[in-house]
């Protein structure tokens, strides 16, 4: 069974996905939106930076994090500035990673979903008047519902595996920013490898039972 620094663990992996999905389903809409319907030749290289977590190593993404809310870094300076101190090595530090590489696995379903629906629905919303708020409301969120669904789940799935980008941004501090890889990783390192086996193996069936999700989704998606 678990022990209670693993349970710990547990418990801050599945809030940090929780904050980290719902922020990037609310903040990647309108970005999701724009690089679907948006003409602005500005389209491609956002595209390809949301994407670049997918490409980058989580290493690589930490550091530079860490570098950025350091004391002499950018947003250290700015979150001092502000009274909030600094956010490397504390749970707020870590959302903050994990939006930034979680974006791509959120933001990539609602670009599909929303390149999906086409012109039509939408131009005939505008024929009966409706304004363009009333439109998206009512007529492509609704119609990019999978969308929504598929990000979701991915998101929720791709934060709780973290661990390169935790590990730099928020360090090894128990009840604090440790989380479930790295818990893996120190109960691998102590040779204790039945807690390992349990939390591991927990991540496998979780990891398996999204995909198969996903995928009987989508299958039921495809038949008339």
């Amino acid at each position: 069974m678990l022990d209670p620094t693993s349970l710990a663990a547990v418990r801050l992996s599945v809030e940090l996905a929780l904050a980290t999905t719902l922020l990037l389903l609310i903040g990647g809409t309108p970005l999701a939106w724009w690089l679907a319907r948006g003409r602005s030749r500005w389209r491609v290289p956002v595209r390809a930076l949301v994407a670049l977590p997918l490409v980058l190593p989580p290493s690589v993404l930490g550091f530079y994090l860490l570098v950025a809310l350091g004391p002499n870094g950018p947003l250290g300076q700015l979150t001092q500035a502000l009274g909030w101190g600094l956010l490397s090595f504390t749970f707020w530090g870590l959302l903050l990673g994990s939006i930034i590489y979680s974006l791509p696995f959120v933001v990539q379903p609602l670009v599909n979903a929303f390149e999906a629906i086409g012109d039509r629905p939408l131009e005939a919303a505008a024929t009966l008047r409706a304004s363009p708020l009333d439109t998206f409301w009512h007529v492509a969120l609704p119609l990019a519902r999978p969308g929504y669904l598929t990000g979701a789940v991915m998101g929720f799935a791709h934060t709780l595996g973290e661990f390169g980008v935790v590990l730099m941004i928020g360090g090894n501090i128990p009840g604090a920013t440790r989380v479930i890889s790295v818990q893996i990783y120190d109960h691998v390192e102590a040779l204790e490898y039945a807690q390992a086996h349990w939390l591991a193996g927990g991540m496998l069936v979780f990891s398996f039972g999204v995909l198969l999700a996903l995928h009987l989704l989508q299958a039921r998606k495809g038949r008339p």
